[in-house]
């Protein structure tokens, strides 16, 4: 008896230039594989670990140069400053030149820098090292947002972003944990140390990933969308992509056009909002995960060590189960309901504010350890979605600049949240009134995200 043998759908398109054509199996999440997303994860997890192993030492580093919390706030705030400098001119590079060769240089800079940091005498060169490494450290953001849009079509970029974004909000309370550990049981200085080698290796990993044609993540996306198996739609999204590569050459912004383009990404109002949203999310978080170590050693009489391992197991559990849990369903429910990504999105940040609001109030420190985890669960399930959701309102060939403005909003915003709060600190004397204050920006950034909910999906359709 003759069986037929059922074969996944499958449709033959160009997806790195200059090779040969692959064949695509649409019925997977990801046809092109998981590995590109697993690499942009890691760099964007040394890169926070990096960045945060001052925060989990931050007590030891001020004792031996005597600096106060303003100026323990401003060694973040320089850092992201420096780093808003250099983020258009990524967002170009990242819409004209290679990416993955972009993201392989940046990672291997940031090695040298935290040597510089380790081997600093004075606080003056600390802080220097520190402004230098933050003017590199956000260069990879532009190219790995515009790979992954790439790489992964709409149906599985929540959970392709959700994983970067994970590992990027992950890095912050492994930072702190090894932070406080590594120093305390070895010096502050160290600490770096323990950082180079894995920097250097990841780098190498970045060279591991191709090309893609920009805009081949949308094509399949088409495909998927008109028919489970090859059909005239998909035959005609192969076609399309087929002359992608000569269409890309002809698409390309020159640099005097990227003043332009910005203008342009801001013009469409969910992005411009989600901007907002995201920016005074991050003025709170920055202050929240900066600070938080120091706030427990304060206010819960623990050993640097213990505090900076707490602060951070607790927000790092939090992290990857609202991550996980909002990419699952940001997936899975998208299209279902009326702009259902802002919607989880704007919900979850009201959440997340309430639960910081009880994490601060209550004395207890299990309690505490509790609320703060569910408050870096709701804010990492908002964060994955409105990242994915960014990817879809951006035209493929824009995405770069796009990436950029948000990464300069952020990195922007954030800066201003440790320095506020160490500010608040010194004038009032007690870092239970700062972090009070960062209680009105979460709360509004939450009905700011809604308020993208009438123009979301419009957006996303017209793009």
């Amino acid at each position: 008896m003759d069986q037929t043998v059922s074969r996944p759908p499958e449709i033959e398109m160009t997806v790195y230039a200059g090779r040969p054509p692959l064949r695509v199996r649409l019925n997977r999440a990801a046809p092109l594989g998981w590995w590109p997303a697993a690499v942009i994860a890691l760099v964007s997890l040394v890169d926070k670990v990096e960045f945060y192993l001052v925060a989990g030492a931050l007590p030891l580093i001020q004792a031996e140069f005597g600096f106060s919390d303003t100026w323990g706030g401003a060694i973040s705030t320089a850092s992201l400053v420096a780093s808003t400098i250099l983020l258009l001119p990524a967002g170009y590079l990242a819409d004209t030149g290679r990416r993955t060769g972009l993201m392989a240089a940046v990672v291997g800079s940031w090695a040298l820098l935290t040597l510089g940091s380790g081997l600093a005498p004075t606080f003056a060169l600390f802080f220097g090292m520190r402004v230098l490494l933050g003017g590199a450290s956000q260069l990879y953001s532009p190219p790995a947002a515009s790979l992954i849009a790439d790489y992964y079509p709409p149906g599985s970029r929540a959970r392709a972003y959700g994983f970067e974004r994970m590992a990027y909000f992950a890095g912050t309370p492994i930072g702190v944990v090894v932070g406080g550990a590594v120093g305390q049981a070895y010096g502050w200085r160290n600490m770096f140390f323990f950082v180079v080698i894995p920097g250097v290796l990841i780098a190498a990993l970045c060279l591991t990933l191709r090309e893609p044609i920009r805009g081949i993540g949308d094509r399949i996306g088409k495909a998927q969308n008109a028919s489970g198996v090859p059909g005239p739609d998909a035959g005609a999204a192969a076609d399309e992509v087929t002359g992608a590569a000569t269409a890309e050459a002809a698409e390309k912004p020159r640099l005097r056009e990227v003043i332009p383009q910005m203008r342009y990404v801001l013009t469409i109002r969910p992005v411009r909002l989600v901007f907002i949203g995201l920016g005074l999310l991050f003025f709170g978080i920055s202050g929240i995960m900066w600070w938080l170590p120091t706030f427990m050693q304060r206010f819960n009489g623990l050993e640097v060590g213990a505090a900076a391992g707490i602060a951070g197991g607790s927000g790092l559990l939090g992290i990857v189960i609202g991550t996980l849990l909002g990419s699952r369903y940001g997936d899975r429910w998208q299209g279902r309901y009326r702009a259902w990504r802002i919607t989880l999105s704007g919900g979850s940040l009201l959440a997340g504010t309430l639960c910081f609001a009880a994490a601060i109030g209550v004395p207890f420190l299990g309690a505490r350890i509790a609320m703060f985890a569910l408050t870096n669960a709701f804010f990492g399930a908002a964060i994955a979605n409105l990242t994915a959701g960014l990817a879809d309102l951006l035209p493929a060939e824009r995405r770069g600049v796009g990436f950029a403005v948000l990464q300069f909003t952020l990195a922007l915003s954030g800066a201003l949240g440790p320095l506020l709060v160490g500010a608040v600190s010194d004038v009032f004397g007690s870092l239970l009134y700062a972090f009070t204050a960062l209680l009105v920006p979460a709360a509004i950034s939450g009905l700011v995200v809604l308020r993208a909910r009438s123009s979301y999906d419009t957006g996303a359709v017209r793009t």
